[in-house]
């Protein structure tokens, strides 16, 4: 039994470890964004949870491993509160919160035994630059943080669909949660 399972196990590791013809792809897709907790020095902002967009691009060199990079916008939230910077106590001001992140991934597949399907994970970083406004006071934070995420593909020959998780965090934030639905092409 033992000899049985090496044997599964190297024949899968080989169909791993196969190029693709060092395969570039492209994709776009819409996403469900959610980062809350928004507070810039002691303001708390509109919490952000939309559909938004993001483009992806990677190098794909083995079956097993790709490299890949990500522009997500998180998209933006107002909401009508009280003024903090005004002397007026009827005043109502405008807050604004606006979000994006660029970020690099190592990506890891798992050897399914499924030629058109995948599942993997990514990790990396994320670069975010979170904008505020509060009735004409604009404020910009940036930060690199750790970026990580899961997902499956499907893919008939260079088109593919895409759906996966990614979380990572944002400075004055409780962090991003992103969940997407994504087309691809495979590129030689």
């Amino acid at each position: 039994m033992l000899r049985v399972l090496l044997v599964i196990a190297l024949a899968l590791g080989a169909g791993v470890a196969q190029a693709d013809n060092g395969f570039f792809y492209l994709g776009a897709g819409i996403t469900s964004n959610k980062l809350s907790d928004i507070v810039v020095q002691g303001t708390a902002f509109p919490d952000i949870d939309t559909t938004s967009w993001k483009v992806f691009a990677g190098f794909r060199p083995i079956s097993a491993f790709a490299v890949e990079a990500d522009y997500m916008d998180l998209g933006s939230e107002t909401a009508e509160g009280p003024c903090t910077n005004c002397c007026m106590a009827a005043c109502r001001g405008i807050n604004q919160s606006d979000a994006q992140v660029f970020a690099a991934y190592a990506v890891g597949f798992l050897p399914v035994p499924v030629p058109f399907l995948d599942i993997y994970g990514k990790a990396g970083l994320a670069r975010s630059k979170l904008s505020t406004d509060e009735s004409g006071s604009a404020a910009s934070n940036h930060g690199t943080e750790f970026a990580w995420g899961v997902g499956v593909q499907a893919h008939i020959r260079y088109v593919g669909g895409r759906l996966e998780y990614e979380s990572f965090n944002i400075p004055n934030t409780n962090g991003a949660h992103v969940v997407s639905l994504s087309i691809f092409l495979n590129l030689k």
